[in-house]
């Protein structure tokens, strides 16, 4: 069922509430060096499908453990439920790649609502899965870096462009976020802990093609 219907387009912007039960300008940084993503198996990784299955897969870059994701008018969440202390550790870094952007889109709108590649984090602040708040990390393919906004279903999820266009396509790039931060800014709240944290790959809304590999995702004290 494609997220066009109402219940399923819900379902992306809250970006799998199932495992919910659970700053500073983005930084490129282009001599940061590629770290292998953090786990050696999807073991402890979970999907959530929208519309049909990115293709997830660990690989390599030159001798480099990388995820890999591959999406053909699909869309997909993989999810990963973990403990992290925002008091502690409101840092979160990682690397990532695209190999294209989406031509023609509007990005802002239910129909253009696909990027390239994406990090989540989210908090929830009640029983309800619409209790939520979620921070979409995306490189985007036309609006301009540091700019954030609505999802386009919902004022409780907000995207922030932390890289955007093809310029920099098929090279890694370093970002590097304080979440804690990010929360306060964008919603007002002050949020000490988060339950898990996921990546997605997704063009089911435009009908495209779109490959992202991502690095070492982790989070850490502010140094």
């Amino acid at each position: 069922m494609s997220k066009r219907v109402t219940t399923t387009m819900n379902a992306k912007f809250l970006s799998g509430m199932a495992w919910l039960m659970l700053s500073a300008s983005a930084l490129a940084m282009a001599d940061t060096p590629l770290m292998p993503f953090t786990d050696r198996t999807l073991a402890l990784w979970q999907e959530r499908s929208f519309t049909g299955n990115t293709e997830y897969e660990l690989t390599s870059d030159n001798g480099t453990r990388v995820l890999r994701g591959i999406a053909n008018a699909e869309a997909s969440l993989l999810y990963k439920e973990f403990e992290i202390s925002l008091l502690e550790t409101p840092r979160l870094t990682w690397h990532w790649k695209v190999e294209n952007v989406f031509t023609g889109i509007d990005e802002q709108t239910r129909s253009g609502d696909d990027f390239p590649a994406r990090v989540y984090v989210a908090y929830r602040y009640g029983r309800f899965p619409w209790q939520t708040y979620v921070i979409n990390y995306v490189w985007a393919s036309h609006t301009p870096i540091d700019q954030s906004w609505s999802s386009p279903y919902t004022k409780k999820s907000k995207l922030i462009a932390l890289q955007s266009g093809d310029t920099l396509a098929g090279q890694w790039q370093h970002q590097s976020r304080n979440v804690a931060d990010d929360f306060a800014t964008l919603f007002d709240v002050e949020v000490k802990s988060l339950s898990g944290l996921a990546v997605m790959v997704d063009s089911d809304n435009t009908g495209k093609s779109a490959v992202a590999y991502f690095g070492a995702i982790q989070f850490s004290s502010e140094q």
